[in-house]
């Protein structure tokens, strides 16, 4: 049998033995379900070392909705989109670029009671695309260019779940984010110095992030950070016997958001 049958198969068996259980009245502290949109602002900076700093604020919505399963597994599709004009010093200097941002993730979680605390596991599989658009000219009167940036990576993590009182929920959450792969399309044309674009592949790397949300009832907001450590790319000719490499860089994202679930 190919593996693919084997794990279909298997997931198959899992989800009738789940649905199978009797059914019986859910923990009020556990995971939620339903949709969830949400309202965000936060601090940005994103820096490749001795070459290129990008740095602002960024404005963004985000939307969620998650699936109960029996014996608290939860699934959850989560979405961002985030905008940034951002400030750029390297060759030169230049105001106003504009930044877009867009995250797609799936995750699959189990809630787990111990003692007045739900502690909530997950896994699941992501992926991050980053666009910015660097045309104009700078202080120095270089030409910049087009860039698009795309992550893929595998979460994993735990949310804690605590009772505050008065129907105040406090969940804390970590994560870490095993990089998978990375493709950084630069639109060197862009430039108008007779380079090609060149596609560089990223293949090393790692991301991390932690939130501390307040909830009651529908309601929540709270704090989160967000982080990204990614090595050198591989090289590519550009033209003119000329090579390109997107450096090595790192993402430090920060900021509150607000969130209402129906």
């Amino acid at each position: 049998m190919r593996a693919g049958t084997i794990v279909g198969f298997a997931m198959t068996v899992w989800f009738s033995t789940l649905w199978a259980q009797a059914p019986q009245a859910r923990d009020p502290l556990a995971t939620r379900g339903g949709w969830e949109l949400g309202l965000q602002a936060a601090a940005y900076r994103y820096e490749e070392p001795k070459f290129a700093l990008w740095k602002g604020n960024r404005v963004g919505a985000t939307g969620s909705y998650t699936m109960l399963w029996p014996q608290y597994v939860y699934s959850r599709i989560e979405m961002r989109y985030s905008y940034g004009a951002l400030d750029y010093t390297g060759s030169g200097t230049l105001s106003g670029v504009p930044d877009h941002l867009y995250e797609l993730r799936a995750i699959i979680g189990q809630d787990f009671r111990a003692g007045r605390v739900i502690w909530s596991p997950y896994v699941g599989v992501a992926y991050r695309q980053l666009y910015d658009d660097l045309r104009g000219t700078s202080s120095t009167g270089a030409r910049g260019y087009r860039r698009k940036s795309e992550y893929w990576y595998l979460p994993a993590g735990v949310t804690l779940r605590l009772p505050l009182g008065a129907e105040w929920i406090l969940a804390p959450q970590i994560e870490y984010d095993a990089f998978a792969n990375g493709r950084q399309r630069s639109y060197l044309a862009d430039a108008g110095l007779g380079f090609s674009d060149v596609v560089n592949r990223q293949e090393r790397g790692y991301g991390a992030r932690a939130q501390l949300m307040l909830e009651r009832r529908r309601w929540s907001f709270g704090l989160w950070a967000q982080y990204w450590k990614i090595k050198d790319s591989d090289i590519q000719p550009i033209g003119f016997g000329f090579v390109g490499l997107e450096p090595a860089n790192n993402t430090r994202e920060s900021g509150i958001e607000l969130r209402y679930r129906f």
